[in-house]
């Protein structure tokens, strides 16, 4: 359909392919109230315009709810809604600019590949979950969830579309006023209650979705609108064909009475073992038609020139696609030692190598998909992708060795404790070590199905759901003690410190009880109760580093720095709160970077913002820090520098997303630094490793 005339306002609005100043390529669907396209901002950005149809604009009506859906939108944001960038309802044909999302809607998907496996369902719906509570925070209720209103995109599910406006004919109507929604997704409230509508009505469509990604069809399905409202009101669901672990819940969403309704936290607290990850593998039928893991490169790929923008809209729908994952690791059935690698030449000191050190890119396991994860340790990077884990020559990314595993998904890095290289993820089946120097596995041990797993020098902490906590040997793998530690349900640690370390919020938000954990003998060395609801992101000097986060939003506030020794807390207020934000900590500075590539320094000596750095990149890794730069990558492969003293962006390495991407996590892998060099990896498959002081070379 060709773009309308008369779309924006302004010196442009007269030319058929302008929507103000934004052109107007192509269709990208078309509905009841208007078409969206395909457009482009002055800088080349890709952005999806909502355009009116001309006679619903004419309607005084129609445009005051089309103000109220734009004042909406751009009020919302976070990691699973479309941002607004621009809109005029006030054109004569008015409009509305969002981000352009590649990826099909979950009605499209559906309809193509049928209903989606239980691991999928629930990833899909631990992502719509934390979009609803991103959108019900800033006191919003979308109203129309629905699967055309959910786009599938590389990073996870895609809540737009709120649809809070809606023609003057709308089909149904009651004595109180018109019906806002689409009937086989609407709550009875909105039947029975239309201006009393709340959070939890799209709580109850959430629900409806649920069941038509498991089904294809509604929980109260029939071809006239009329019997459906019915149905929703007086009827109980049809859950046939939803699987049984998910049923329970999606029961709940679908109560009558919205105060009997889960909101969006439970259900993410509910979901939480399925939402560390997204995989854009979830939702694509199977493509791979072998459980091998390919072969490696004879050599080590050189480094590729910068390329600019390749592929297409359906390049990018094709590999934009997400669901929320937790992944675990299989059982390790095979280890192939690499034929010899390049060496040093003999007499060369560690300070020539690394003098005379040269970038270099790697793809040791292109076919088996993924995004590797590695760490460095034991003088080589330890890298796994699914199906393998594998051990890379620092200096020129050479195969040392690898080892095959089952086909599965993997979420974090390789750890080394107590000399071996260690396998794991929460909630996984099993915990395995190997010896780093030939990849043979030495030892492993069964876990319980909803435990954690933290590593803290030659120790393995594993937490049960019923509260107990096993020392475990990460040498040998014996258990050394087991016991209940009040208010320790789960752990985190950080290199180089000695200690494991759980916090546990009080119920009313105003304070955290932090605990420190000998993991050597699970004796408890000190607790504290301090301030706020508190997240740990670090350890040093004898002190330990905390997020402090807004208990409803979860947003991040200010940044806390505890010495127990002294039992003294500092306390360093952020400029504005930062959504979803990831820190690390640097002598005495701190780094955050936030959702929307906001990237900060703050010293907690001084308790002063350093400077503030707006990146091009909508999310990103924890950041990494060394003396003079920091480091963090960006979801399609980029490495990116700054300067630590300045904030100034230094430099950056090309895109490496590669159109036979299979998983792009939200949780993005953080880069490794070592010996001057920089390691990261990208979703294409390639590990590589630049120079850590020419970032303007990269």
């Amino acid at each position: 359909m060709a773009p309308q005339q008369n779309t924006g306002a302004g010196a442009e609005a007269e030319l058929p392919e302008y929507a103000g100043h934004y052109r107007l390529e192509s269709c990208l669907g078309s509905g009841g109230m208007g078409i969206v396209h395909l457009a482009r901002s002055a800088s080349g950005m890709k952005l999806a315009v909502k355009v009116v149809h001309a006679q619903f604009a004419k309607d005084p009506e129609f445009r005051g709810r089309f103000r109220q859906e734009v004042a909406a939108a751009r009020r919302v944001s976070g990691a699973f809604t479309a941002s607004v960038v621009d809109a005029d309802p006030e054109a004569e044909r008015p409009w509305m600019a969002t981000l352009f999302i590649p990826g099909p809607t979950l009605s499209d998907q559906v309809k193509r590949n049928g209903s989606m496996e239980p691991a999928q369902l629930r990833r899909l719906m631990a992502g719509l979950a934390e979009a609803l509570r991103d959108i019900h925070r800033v006191g919003v209720v979308h109203r129309d969830l629905k699967p055309s209103n959910v786009l599938l995109a590389e990073d996870g599910p895609k809540v737009i579309d709120f649809g809070i406006s809606r023609p003057k004919d709308s089909e149904l109507r009651t004595e109180t006023g018109k019906l806002i929604g689409t009937p086989p997704f609407m709550a009875p409230e909105q039947f029975r209650r239309p201006r009393e509508v709340g959070p939890a009505a799209d709580v109850f469509a959430l629900g409806s979705v649920m069941v038509h990604a498991a089904t294809g069809r509604g929980p109260f399905d029939s071809d006239s609108p009329y019997v459906v409202a019915y149905q929703v009101v007086h009827d109980e669901p049809d859950l046939t064909g939803v699987p049984e672990s998910l049923a329970p819940l999606v029961l709940r969403c679908l109560a009558k009475e919205p105060e009997d309704r889960p909101t969006p936290d439970e259900l993410m607290r509910e979901l939480r073992s399925v939402a560390a990850s997204y995989d854009t593998q979830a939702f694509i039928p199977a493509q791979r038609t072998s459980e091998t893991v390919d072969a490696p490169d004879p050599k080590p790929h050189p480094k590729e020139p910068a390329r600019g923008p390749r592929g297409s809209f359906r390049t990018w729908t094709a590999l934009a696609v997400g669901a929320v994952a937790l992944v675990t690791w299989g059982v390790f059935v095979s280890v192939q030692p690499a034929e010899g690698g390049p060496s040093a030449p003999k007499g060369t000191s560690a300070r020539a190598a690394q003098d005379t050190f040269s970038a270099w890119e790697v793809k040791p396991a292109s076919k088996a998909g993924g995004l590797p994860q590695c760490a460095y340790g034991a003088d080589r990077l330890l890298c796994a992708q699914p199906g393998v884990l594998y051990a890379l020559r620092p200096g020129d990314g050479s195969l040392l060795w690898r080892s095959s595993v089952i086909k599965e998904r993997v979420d974090s890095p390789p750890v080394v404790s107590g000399g071996l290289v260690q396998t794991y993820t929460d909630g996984g089946r099993r915990l395995a070590a190997f010896d780093p120097t030939s990849g043979k596995k030495v030892w492993q041990r069964s876990l319980s199905a909803a435990g954690s797993v933290r590593y803290v020098g030659g120790m393995v902490l594993l937490t049960s759901a019923n509260g107990m906590c096993t020392g475990v040997d990460s040498s040998s793998g014996e258990t050394k003690w087991s016991r209940r530690i009040p208010g320790a349900d789960s752990y985190v640690s950080f290199a180089g410190d000695a200690l494991a370390y759980a916090t546990r919020p009080s119920g009313d938000g105003t304070s955290t009880q932090v605990t420190a954990i000998d993991p050597n003998t699970g004796d408890v060395r000190w607790q504290a109760q301090l301030a706020g609801v508190l997240r740990p992101f670090g350890a040093q000097g004898g002190s330990v580093f905390f997020r402090s986060v807004d208990w409803s939003s979860g947003d991040t506030n200010a940044l806390v720095r505890y010495a127990p020794e002294s039992r003294t807390s500092s306390r360093v207020a952020l400029p504005v709160p930062r959504q979803d934000a990831m820190a690390t900590v640097r002598g005495s500075i701190m780094y955050v970077l936030a959702t929307g590539g906001s990237l900060e320094a703050v010293d907690t000596s001084t308790r002063k913002q350093l400077w503030h750095l707006e990146t091009s990149v909508t999310r990103g890794s924890t950041p990494v820090a060394d003396d003079e730069h920091v480091y963090f990558t960006a979801p399609d492969g980029r490495l990116l520098a700054v300067d630590a003293r300045t904030g100034k962006l230094l430099g950056q390495t090309p895109p490496r997303l590669g159109t036979n991407s299979e998983q792009v996590v939200a949780a993005l892998p953080q880069p490794v630094i070592d010996n001057h060099r920089v390691y990261a990896t990208a979703p294409d498959g390639t590990v590589f490793a630049v120079d850590a002081r020419q970032p303007s070379a990269w």
